[in-house]
């Protein structure tokens, strides 16, 4: 009975520390605008872990890959990632759906890098000669959907979700690269590195860029703020150290996005449309509610947003 009692005892010892691990569920997209996300995930991959070596051993980070806004908004929802990059017209529906009990925004991560090309041969010169085209978007709702919505309707388009005077379609962004080569849509309003993709592999033209437009935050569920505060705070603060070493050292990191994007695509994505793609992007971590002021009214014209919202506590940034 001793030596099977002492057995115990020595195999409690040995599982005892891996099952004191928290892992630490965190959501992004294979794209250049979420270099944090895709530069995190690399290193975690390589046992080099950027945010681990500052979470400290027992932390786990488990990163999940998403197409856009919307269906990490459901993850977050349905308790299946913790925290998530993603662009902010989800992370506001998100907010305002759940009534400011779901998500915080613990960081801002990256402007610009957003653009709406045309087809050569589409026919498309000045903004009305988008009456009757077809514009593929990322995802319905997306920030990049919202704002090709918004700006078809100031072009004096009647637009609806399902159809108007310019179809707009939600299309995965791999799938927006073959439809526009097969002249099967005539625009896009993407984000890099498609826009760049788009531009050297299909001849894409660049008819409108959001150069200072915030892309990318960081957000976190209210359940890991309200149950593990000082980890959200040292996340947010390893986020910020990585957006700063991202400006400091933008080759070294633009490597470590190309072979990132590479394994998440299942293709050898070229190093120089990471660096084209560089060029229209500002990574920070700063986020106000004044640089987000006007998605919030573009989301209130299309009825994305009834009524007032009380966004106070919509952003959380841990101190």
């Amino acid at each position: 009975m001793k030596k099977i009692s002492l057995f115990f005892l020595l195999l409690s010892a040995l599982v005892a520390p891996l099952a004191a691990k928290t892992v630490l569920r965190v959501g992004y997209f294979p794209n250049v605008t979420h270099a944090q996300g895709v530069i995190g995930k690399t290193l975690t991959s390589q046992q080099k872990g950027w945010f681990e070596e500052r979470l400290g051993p027992d932390i786990e980070i488990q990163w999940y890959a998403y197409n856009a806004g919307p269906s990490a908004m459901e993850a977050i929802f349905a308790g299946s990632i913790d925290l998530t990059y993603v662009g902010p017209n989800p992370s506001l529906n998100a907010y305002i759906r759940s009534k400011g009990e779901e998500i915080r925004v613990i960081a801002g991560a990256a402007r610009g890098g957003a653009a709406l090309l045309v087809r050569p041969g589409s026919g498309i010169e000045k903004p009305a000669d988008f009456k009757g085209k077809k514009l593929a978007t990322p995802q319905l709702g997306n920030t990049q959907d919202v704002a090709a919505r918004v700006w078809l309707q100031k072009q004096g388009f009647k637009i609806t979700q399902m159809g108007g005077e310019v179809s707009v379609l939600p299309t995965a962004n791999p799938d927006q690269l073959s439809l526009f080569q097969q002249g099967k849509i005539d625009a896009v309003w993407t984000v890099e590195p498609w826009v760049s993709r788009i531009e050297r592999e299909a001849g894409g033209k660049v008819y409108l860029e959001q150069k200072d437009a915030v892309t990318t935050i960081l957000v976190s569920s209210v359940k890991l703020l309200k149950n593990q505060p000082e980890l959200v705070k040292k996340f947010a603060k390893a986020h910020r150290e990585l957006t700063d070493w991202v400006n400091a050292h933008p080759a070294e990191a633009q490597a470590l996005v190309q072979r990132g994007l590479s394994d998440d695509v299942k293709r050898e994505i070229k190093l120089e449309l990471v660096v084209a793609a560089w060029q229209r992007l500002t990574f920070t971590s700063e986020i106000t509610l004044d640089s987000i002021a006007s998605l919030v009214a573009d989301a209130r014209q299309l009825g994305f947003i009834r009524g007032e919202v009380e966004l106070t506590r919509f952003i959380n940034i841990p101190q």
